[in-house]
């Protein structure tokens, strides 16, 4: 008994001088390991903000930022690096971009991402230079384009912070927060709106947003940071307060959108069409609204990948010579944060406008190539069967 009391107490006394020798040991230690880490992040700051000097890092609550800032620091030379976490055709990409007391980006890595084909690895040296008011005409990849546009729409949101840092305004919503705003704005008795698939040629129109309680409709004239907001009431009378040239245009438009029907067409009695269409109708105008299924990754994939046994169900209307004049995915079962991409307005409104000849000029979905190649095939037949359909196949 006596010696395993003895055995008790000396493993608590050496418990408790290596305790105390690792409390002083730390005490020693800490500080070194923590300058080391300090220089450690200071470094990487540097990467990006060659000179940059000592940096603070922003209480990020004190301040209203994108909502992709993760991490903000402002420089002792005035300027500022922000860590960003985007989406690009996958999730978690990762940005660390420093902008100079000029407001410029003086550097941009990606520090981690889950993107397919590593174009996010290169570009953002090509953002070098770019400001706030030059960024959006900035050049992304062919190929990539998804990964590189929010790469940049990234930087944008670095620069725009830095601008906020700085002690400057500067407009940061989403662009579906600014649609949201600027249809409310438009129309304030429409509650909540609906963008119209439009299956006629509307001259100086965009785009058109229907309120869903019937009041009217918001003409979207022009494109990007131009366009303005027309609301029209049920009737197809402009509200807003719009130059004339403007305003007759709109009702012009809004009474070709009134006088707009459809019939569907039997496709029973074309021995040749495409098996890829499932419906049609011709417009009063002329035009077809064809509704049709691609065979994307959904079919042509391997199990490897699981594929969905899915097609993708795409609307497009087509002029009787052949143009795109709205393209939109109703449905799809693509890989997820790869091939789905093709259900996003960002890809299907690249195909309005487009003809036979230029389809394959249009970038498909970086990493998808059965998705793009099944989704260009069937737009493909789109263009078959309004051809069988005029008389001219």
């Amino acid at each position: 008994m006596k010696n395993y009391l003895k055995s008790i107490v000396s493993l608590t006394v050496i418990c408790a001088v290596v305790a105390a020798l690792l409390a002083v040991t730390d005490q020693f230690t800490a500080p070194i390991i923590e300058k080391n880490d300090q220089a450690k992040a200071s470094g990487a700051l540097l990467d990006v903000l060659p000179d940059g000097g000592t940096f603070e890092q922003v209480d990020l609550t004190a301040y209203e930022l994108p909502a992709t800032v993760q991490e903000a620091y402002t420089a002792s030379n005035g300027g500022a690096v922000v860590q960003l976490n985007t989406t690009g055709y996958g999730p978690d990409m990762i940005i660390m971009c420093g902008v100079d007391a000029n407001g410029a980006v003086s550097g941009a890595v990606c520090l981690s991402s889950n993107e397919t084909l590593g174009k996010e690895q290169e570009y953002g040296s090509t953002l070098v230079g770019a400001t706030a008011d030059t960024i959006d005409s900035m050049d992304t990849i062919a190929g990539a384009t998804m990964t590189t546009s929010n790469y940049r729409n990234a930087v944008k949101d670095a620069l725009n912070s830095a601008i906020i840092l700085g002690g400057g305004s500067v407009d940061i919503r989403s662009e579906e927060e600014i649609i949201a705003d600027s249809l409310a704005e438009a129309l304030p008795e429409g509650d909540a709106f609906t963008e119209v698939f439009l299956c006629e040629e509307l001259d100086g129109v965009s785009a058109v947003y229907a309120a869903d309680n019937g009041s009217g409709s918001v003409y979207v004239v022009g494109e990007g940071e131009e366009a303005q907001f027309v609301g029209v009431d049920a009737s197809g009378t402009v509200l807003s307060d719009v130059p004339a040239d403007v305003k007759a245009n709109v009702e012009a438009q809004a009474a070709i959108m009134a006088a707009s029907s459809m019939e569907e067409v039997d496709l029973t009695q074309y021995a040749d069409m495409p098996s890829h269409i499932d419906q049609a109708f011709k417009t009063a105008s002329g035009n077809y609204v064809l509704r049709l299924h691609a065979a994307g990754f959904g079919i042509n994939g391997d199990a490897y990948y699981n594929p969905s046994g899915e097609y993708i169900y795409i609307k497009v209307a087509v002029t009787p010579d052949g143009r795109i004049i709205s393209c939109f995915t109703e449905e799809q079962h693509e890989s997820e944060n790869i091939g789905d991409a093709c259900g996003k307005k960002e890809f299907y409104t690249r195909f309005n406008g487009a003809t036979e000849d230029t389809l394959d000029g249009i970038d498909g979905i970086s990493g998808a190539t059965f998705t793009s190649k099944g989704y260009k095939t069937g737009l493909s037949k789109a263009f078959e069967a309004v051809k069988l359909m005029e008389g001219v196949a």
